[in-house]
């Protein structure tokens, strides 16, 4: 069986109505189920807001590590998922990487879910 493609999260809302008003397709079921997914981890929650609250709205690795308790390979792999997801967008400054949340992804979701 060939791999779903997941609609991009900012695709989500012109492509499908809140979950109230109409019922969803299997493929748009399959791939919101696959952005949530990203976003259901404790550890993940609480990237999206350190990064959100961080001074210009944005964080590295090393920001990151500390605050959340946890090892640098670790928060990379959960800034990966969330990156893939379409949560994050990353840009590369010299050796750093830095992550900030993508316009409008979280609105996206909340509009899916929304009434």
């Amino acid at each position: 069986m060939p791999a779903l493609e997941l609609i991009p999260l900012r695709d989500l809302q012109s492509c499908c109505a809140p979950l109230t008003r109409a019922p969803i397709s299997h493929d748009n079921a399959v791939s919101l189920a696959a952005s949530l997914k990203a976003l259901a981890d404790p550890a993940r929650l609480r990237i999206l807001s350190m990064i959100s609250a961080h001074a210009d709205g944005e964080a590295c690795v090393c920001d990151l590590t500390e605050p959340l308790g946890l090892s640098q390979p670790t928060v990379s792999h959960h800034l990966r998922i969330l990156t893939e997801a379409g949560f994050l967008e990353r840009e590369k400054r010299g050796t750093w990487a830095f992550f900030r949340v993508s316009d409008g992804a979280i609105e996206a979701i909340a509009a899916l879910l929304g009434r």
